[in-house]
């Protein structure tokens, strides 16, 4: 990276300076680098002198020009800064030679290779998805596509909860409801059973009963409950995958719940846990009979009836979500005794399955699980296991991406008949009640905005723009953000948003075409940087921060850093395109500003497919 690059060079000044002067270079000093504001105080500045004021014993601004003499005899960093002044109160500032930042290659900091499992979208298998969930997809994906970017082996896993509330509700209603309703798909036709069979619980709470009853038949399998189960979770799952391609979202392994509990994964993790002594059998009060992991002292549960403890294993038998979680988690980092055996699912897709063979799965360094803020508890559960049972490192290696959910504006709200006379900012969407946008839905509806706005019908369809703009709007807030969503912003193909980007890559592309066609030109770098234009030096300054801005986004998993970046790049390049003439320039400004289109073009595309939108060449 540029930054690294410098800092590497400043510190190997500063240890000549400092050997020279007598003094011993200390590890606890921190050269940072940061852009001026102000485009004459250079393209980087450091404070260093400033904090070596004291140590040394010298005024900052001599110590600054000692640090500039060591440079320029080392060789200004091998000749990418081509000007270092000092200036008031002791700040270091650079001037880089761009035309040696052109031929120059900066690599990020090598991996340590270790194997990465995200898991993400993990939608209960009982109904069709929505908005919401294609957040948490959106996310996840970027995630995969940044990290294999960067160097990371990463694999895609998607968890199918087929032995939860949700899809026993859905059995549940399947068997004691009535609905008679055109639907397209079967996961449509099971989003308004999900909604009816919860009013029907309002109703005849009894009906309850047949819940838990389902939920134990899910669990122990082989009966006609259990089988009703599988073949409703496996119909919509197969809905499920094929939705999330359309927004290029693919997994390399579908991973059962069941597949955990009836092959014994939980058996094995049991047994485990049964050694430590923070795994136990309550023997008294309301949770008795229950296996519960007790947590340290001042912690918290969210759901109210487990105020001290967190159940594992309830009285009646069944287990909780968290304590497949944890099975799954030992697995996940090999450390469990026991493996899946697997089954392709689709193309290139496995799926965990009771006969099968063995593949390589698992084995995870490091596992990154996107699920929203409200499980942020549950998460740290699972830590905790891994803690309590001595797994330190791997808890370590644990990292939970949370993010805000999506609700509905009060115009979205209206739209889907949603009572908004309270007046609140925001709706949230509801499964239960049947409230919230469907993916396959929203799709059709900005596709047919796309269509109408369209011109130009040819290059991508009005389906993959849709698509790429519903992605774009999901990944750009910042991940904590609650995204209130309204259909007139979704829709918007102006301003951030991923039509935008798409439209400026075309641009890019149609600039470089007609320079080769019409022209004869090629993008290569030319011989001489002339003096550039302020919109020039604006945009080449940021592209040279697209190796910092992926590394980072890396490190924090964020990927709303790159739509941000990206955003801001693009809006540069379309004011370098208005004001500055490329293909019509004299000759000395055309070669390069033909290259500063290409290189745009290259870290543009770059961008795009780490968020996962196409690269057109005509829109």
């Amino acid at each position: 990276m540029l930054s690294q690059f410098m800092i590497g060079n400043l510190e190997r000044s500063l240890k000549g300076l400092l050997e020279e002067l007598g003094a011993a270079w200390n590890e606890g000093i921190k050269i940072t680098l940061e852009q001026p504001a102000q485009l004459e105080h250079g393209d980087y500045s450091t404070n260093i002198a400033m904090q070596l004021a004291k140590v040394l014993r010298k005024p900052p601004m001599q110590i600054a020009d000692l640090l500039i003499k060591r440079l320029e005899q080392d060789g200004s960093m091998e000749r990418l800064v081509y000007k270092i002044e000092a200036a008031s109160p002791g700040f270091i500032n650079l001037f880089l030679d761009w035309k040696q930042w052109a031929v120059k290659s900066f690599a990020m900091p090598a991996l340590k290779g270790e194997k990465v499992v995200i898991e993400h979208t993990s939608i209960n298998p009982n109904k069709s998805a929505h908005i919401g969930h294609l957040r948490n997809s959106c996310i996840g994906d970027a995630l995969v596509k940044l990290l294999r970017r960067v160097g990371y082996e990463v694999e895609v896993h998607n968890y199918i909860d087929d032995l939860g509330n949700q899809l026993a509700d859905t059995v549940v209603g399947l068997q004691h409801t009535q609905l008679h309703k055109s639907h397209a798909r079967f996961g449509d036709f099971c989003w308004d059973v999900y909604s009816q069979i919860n009013k029907e619980y309002a109703k005849n709470p009894q009906l309850l009963e047949q819940r838990t009853h389902v939920l134990h038949a899910l669990e122990e399998g082989d009966s006609n409950i259990a089988w009703i189960g599988l073949l409703v979770a496996e119909r919509i799952a197969r809905e499920h995958v094929e939705e999330m391609k359309q927004f290029g979202i693919e997994y390399d392994l579908l991973v059962w719940e069941s597949s955990i509990v009836r092959e014994g994964f939980w058996a094995s993790a049991f047994e485990l846990l049964k050694q430590t002594p923070l795994f136990y059998k309550e023997t008294e009060g309301k949770l008795a009979g229950c296996w519960v992991l007790k947590q340290p002292m001042g912690t918290e549960d969210q759901e109210s009836e487990h105020q001290i403890d967190k159940v594992l294993v309830r009285s009646n038998g069944i287990l909780t979500y968290t304590a497949k979680d944890i099975a799954y988690h030992l697995w996940k980092f090999g450390l469990l005794d026991k493996s899946f055996l697997y089954k392709p699912f689709g193309d290139k897709l496995w799926t965990t399955h009771t006969t099968g063979k063995v593949e390589p799965f698992g084995q995870a360094g490091m596992v990154i699980n996107v699920i929203d803020h409200r499980q942020q508890y549950p998460q740290a559960m699972v830590k905790q296991a891994l803690e309590a049972l001595g797994f330190n490192e791997q808890a370590d290696k644990l990292r939970h991406v949370s993010y805000g959910v999506v609700s509905l504006s009060p115009n979205a709200a209206a739209e889907l008949q949603i009572d908004t006379s309270d007046g609140k900012a925001s709706y949230a969407m509801s499964g239960r009640q049947g409230i919230g946008i469907k993916i396959s839905d929203l799709l059709s509806l900005m596709e047919e905005v796309i269509d109408n706005k369209r011109s130009d019908k040819e290059g991508l369809s009005s389906k993959d723009i849709a698509a790429a703009a519903i992605r774009y709007y999901l990944l750009r807030f910042n991940l904590q953000t609650e995204v209130v969503f309204d259909l007139q912003q979704a829709t918007e193909i102006s301003g951030n948003t991923g039509v935008y980007l798409l439209y400026s890559y075309a641009r890019a592309v149609r600039v470089l075409d007609k320079a080769v066609q019409e022209l004869g030109i090629a993008p290569t770098i030319p011989e001489q940087f002339p003096a550039m234009e302020n919109q020039e030096y604006a945009l080449i300054r940021h592209l040279s921060h697209w190796e910092e801005t992926l590394y980072t986004a890396s490190k924090e998993l964020t990927p709303n850093i790159i739509c941000n970046y990206a955003h801001e790049m693009a809006t540069l390049f379309n004011h370098f395109y208005a004001v500055c003439a490329i293909l019509k320039s004299g000759e000395e400004s055309r070669q390069f500003r033909i290259w500063l289109v290409s290189r745009y073009k290259e870290v543009l595309g770059d961008a795009l497919r780490v968020l996962g939108l196409p690269t057109p060449s005509r829109m």
